[in-house]
């Protein structure tokens, strides 16, 4: 136990540009009293990693087989962390579903089933409330994996699996606290979704199908297709189109640029507002020209399938604002705008 480390008290704190304007003193204090307490639960953690042995190969491999999903259940501070890790192995791949272990006893135990896991957390391996439960996981034919800071606890012998999650003390003076202890709990727990993570092979695109209404969804399950301008909005002349034809088209689709198709209906060309202003720098009597005169040959293109951001990082790379969207035989199907992409969410 550490004598110097006192409860800082409960004095009513300054207002915050009076503490922020104040000496150093009891604020350095603070610091290293909170400093002190990041790198006890880092020690523990970087304690637990030394630790890992088969017990935890076992315990993926259980949760591998499983056909349904892992019920994760603690009690108090335990049961807050085993929420989050449920979320994080549901939000990996690994379906999973926290169960309070007093709701459990009074009608929840329903939603186990066959082919589940459970995960239980428990620091004292002596929970009243998980201990009951486990003739019912039981009967169900249902492996139990312990993550506890007793191996020789009671519930340490009864269950399939033990991980250890033995820290030598709580971050606060009177070791009374679960910080050191729930902190590990949550390391292995994602330890487990990580390794799972791994073992399943789950790719960046599947964790964004998992998470579609987020950033990181948005910006891997967006494509091209859904952002492009497609059927008439699609800015487009014949080559043989006179010069007018090219702007009223550009003017009227509101894109910036005008794409020229070849008698068969590929693109040839593009003309943008950049070389309108390029050209009358150049020529005079623009209406004079046609499509072809003034078109831009080979233009930038890209696939409907393609990711928006794989669009944005093109235009970037070429400095334009603009791809017209086709398909294998060259044929237009779509536009697509810096601006749409932009405004999108998907970066």
């Amino acid at each position: 136990m550490n004598s110097q480390w006192n409860p800082i008290g409960s004095d009513p704190l300054p207002e915050a540009d009076a503490l922020l304007q104040s000496p150093l003193g009891d604020t350095s204090r603070r610091c290293r009293i909170g400093r002190d307490v990041i790198l006890r639960e880092a020690n523990a953690v970087a304690s637990i990693a030394d630790r890992l042995d088969h017990h935890f190969d076992a315990a993926v491999e259980l949760l591998l087989r499983a056909k349904g999903r892992v019920i994760v259940t603690g009690m108090g501070k335990s049961g807050l962390i085993g929420q989050k890790i449920a979320a994080t192995l549901s939000s990996t791949g690994t379906p999973a579903f926290f169960l309070h272990p007093v709701e459990a006893g009074h009608g929840d135990l329903g939603v186990v089933g066959a082919g589940d896991v459970v995960l239980a957390i428990s620091k004292s391996a002596a929970s009243d409330e998980i201990g009951e439960l486990l003739p019912a996981f039981k009967r169900l034919g249902t492996p139990i994996i312990l993550i506890t800071g007793r191996l020789d606890g009671e519930l340490a012998r009864r269950v399939d699996v033990v991980l250890d999650a033995a820290v030598d003390g709580e971050a606060e003076p009177y070791d009374l606290v679960p910080t050191c202890s729930t902190t590990a709990a949550l390391a292995l727990g994602d330890a487990l979704a990580v390794t799972l993570l791994s073992e399943r092979g789950l790719t960046v695109e599947d964790f964004a199908r998992l998470h579609p209404k987020g950033a990181l969804g948005r910006r891997l399950l967006l494509t091209v297709g859904d952002l492009m301008h497609a059927g008439d909005q699609i800015p487009l002349v014949g080559i043989s189109a006179p010069f007018k034809d090219v702007l009223v088209e550009m003017t009227r689709k509101r894109l910036g640029a005008t794409g020229m198709l070849d008698p068969d209906g590929r693109l040839a060309g593009i003309f943008t507002d950049g070389d309108l202003r390029r050209h009358v720098e150049r020529q005079g009597d623009l209406f004079a020209l046609s499509a072809a005169d003034v078109m831009t040959k080979n233009p930038k293109t890209i696939s409907k399938s393609e990711l928006a951001v794989v669009a944005l990082g093109r235009m970037e790379d070429f400095k334009i604002t603009i791809l017209f969207v086709v398909a294998d035989d060259g044929r237009p199907q779509g536009i697509i705008h810096l601006h749409d992409i932009l405004t999108s969410g998907a970066v």
